[in-house]
């Protein structure tokens, strides 16, 4: 069981992540990710719209007939993306705005229905939830990465209007890294994210040719023979 788990770890934070294996998910992705804060929201929203969707899939799972099997996952994506985006527009309601569309087409996102039908409705509750968990957190780690880098590359500064999720402590938090820079404006529009986005996937197939590589390298363990003499 603890090995099934670390493989469902495994393949949701690297081996089968969303944004960079996948590659479900791209248009919020790509629109969102000009800074931190920006790509954080939108990130939270998913992890919490995947880890409530697989569950209740996953405890659905025997009472679904097949054939309306997919309207039933997508009522249930869309319930959640319902609350999600309620709870954004009561609480976070700048960022809300600023998101704006991105939330409720959280909806139509490949990755979460993919993980419903593929996953979720296949397996147990717990293991469905975990999967989703760590689906989330494999996307929004690419969201933000690449939030950073285009913030960074573009304005010179991380974490800048932190207030909007953090609230009045988060103008704090702004950490102007390049002081006096003027910003480079291609980080900031779409291309810049199509740019970045491949980089971090050539960032990405580079570790793991370094891990093939090493692992190659790395001679197999002799078993021990023992004999013995009369």
């Amino acid at each position: 069981m603890a090995t099934e788990h670390r493989q469902i770890i495994r393949d949701g934070l690297w081996t089968n992540n969303p944004g960079l294996v996948q590659l479900l998910g791209l248009c919020p992705l790509l629109a969102v990710s000009n800074t931190v804060v920006n790509a954080l929201g939108l990130g939270l929203a998913t992890i919490l719209v995947l880890l409530l969707s697989n569950t209740t899939v996953s405890l659905a799972r025997h009472a679904v007939r097949p054939e309306i099997r997919i309207p039933a996952f997508v009522l249930i994506i869309a319930s959640f993306v319902t609350m999600v985006e309620l709870v954004m527009s009561a609480f976070f309601h700048e960022l809300y705005l600023i998101l704006g569309i991105f939330i409720p087409l959280i909806v139509t996102n490949c990755a979460i229905l993919g993980r419903a039908e593929s996953f979720a409705s296949r397996n147990p509750p717990g293991r469905a939830a975990l999967d989703g968990l760590m689906m989330g957190l494999g996307f929004a780690a690419v969201l933000v990465a690449l939030g950073a880098m285009r913030e960074l590359l573009g304005q010179g500064t991380l974490l800048g209007e932190a207030h909007l999720m953090f609230g009045e402590v988060g103008r704090h938090m702004e950490w102007v890294v390049l002081p006096s820079y003027d910003g480079f404006l291609l980080a900031a529009l779409p291309p810049g994210a199509f740019i970045g986005l491949g980089l971090l996937l050539a960032l990405k197939n580079l570790i793991d040719r370094r891990l093939a590589l090493r692992a190659a390298a790395t001679p197999a363990p002799n078993p021990t023979v023992s004999s013995n003499h009369a």
